[in-house]
């Protein structure tokens, strides 16, 4: 799937990437009023500071995510810090504007009322703010500062500082082993999700007429790799490769082999890229269902901080 590239951002400037088209035409939806400034010829310009800000209008940046997003900065030029995404969120759900880490953990992101991105992406300039802040002051619905409560499971901001290969392309589902220090443990959640078929995947054969929503069992290619030792959930967007709509990326991390439910943690892709949630596995096989129908939402599946999770009757 070839991508048409990013132009270059001119020092200072920030990249405001339209991401959402019908029959080729740019929808912005309400955003480019609500983030208010003032126009530059093709720059729009925000705040007292005069934070400059880019429109980027491509057909072929239809649909992409934001994990996509830095394999097509151009290369031997300055990498600029973050870019803005525009998306369906923003233009038919009313949701804030992503903004998606460039430098520090390429693909992360975080979403921003509109009304502050001026404010925030001078912070994020001057240096008052990193993106980690970003990360760890957003909210369940991965808004910073927004008034969704606090996550149980905040995303980890760490970096191991080495790159990982690209993850498999798939339609459905990933599960990734990140821990490789407990064989037992590994072997004994397979088997607790009905082991591996000779394809790779769990669940393969299942049909999802045969059970309910509630409780129908996880169906995932099963990716069992020591390069992927050590990886974070912030890392795994831009990991995914954009020829197919994976659903979901789960990871086997350490916490998965030290609690009696075999806890995954389950990697937001599209909505807020990065963003975990964590859930006891026999969860997952639910929530891919429910994200593939477009039943619910990723962030209803974020445990809040303080509050039972209603997987576990609360």
């Amino acid at each position: 799937m070839s991508l048409p590239k990013l132009p270059q951002a001119e020092p200072g400037e920030v990249l405001l990437v339209c991401t959402c088209y019908e029959h080729g035409t740019a929808r912005w939806g309400e955003l480019l009023d609500e983030i208010g400034g003032r126009r530059e010829g093709e720059v729009l310009v925000l705040g007292g500071r005069g934070v400059r800000l880019c429109p980027i209008e491509d057909p072929g940046l239809d649909g992409l995510h934001g994990g996509n997003i830095p394999a097509l900065v151009p290369t031997g030029g300055p990498v600029p810090p973050v870019a803005v995404l525009s998306d369906g969120l923003v233009v038919y759900g009313g949701d804030a504007p992503l903004l998606v880490d460039l430098a520090v953990v390429p693909g992360r992101g975080v979403r921003v009322p509109p009304v502050r991105l001026g404010e925030i992406l001078t912070a994020l300039q001057d240096g008052a703010l990193a993106f980690d802040d970003l990360i760890r002051d957003m909210d369940i619905c991965g808004i910073y500062q927004g008034d969704g409560g606090r996550p149980a499971f905040p995303a980890p901001t760490a970096s191991p500082g080495r790159s990982f290969p690209a993850l498999p392309s798939s339609d459905a589902a990933l599960l990734v082993r990140t821990s490789f220090d407990d064989e037992e443990g590994w072997r004994g959640l397979i088997d607790e999700l009905g082991g591996v078929g000779e394809d790779g995947w769990i669940g393969a054969g299942l049909n999802p007429g045969e059970s309910d929503v509630e409780n129908i069992p996880l169906a995932a290619l099963v990716v069992d790799d020591p390069a992927f030792e050590g990886l974070l959930p912030g890392q795994v967007p831009a990991l995914v490769p954009p020829e197919e709509h994976t659903t979901l990326v789960a990871l086997a991390d350490a916490r998965t082999f030290a609690e009696p439910d075999r806890p995954l943690t389950v990697v937001d892709l599209y909505d807020t890229p990065g963003q975990p949630a964590v859930l006891p596995c026999a969860q997952v096989g639910p929530m891919e269902c429910n994200l593939s129908l477009a039943n619910m939402d990723f962030y209803e599946f974020v445990a809040e901080e303080g509050t039972t999770p209603w997987w576990e009757g609360g």
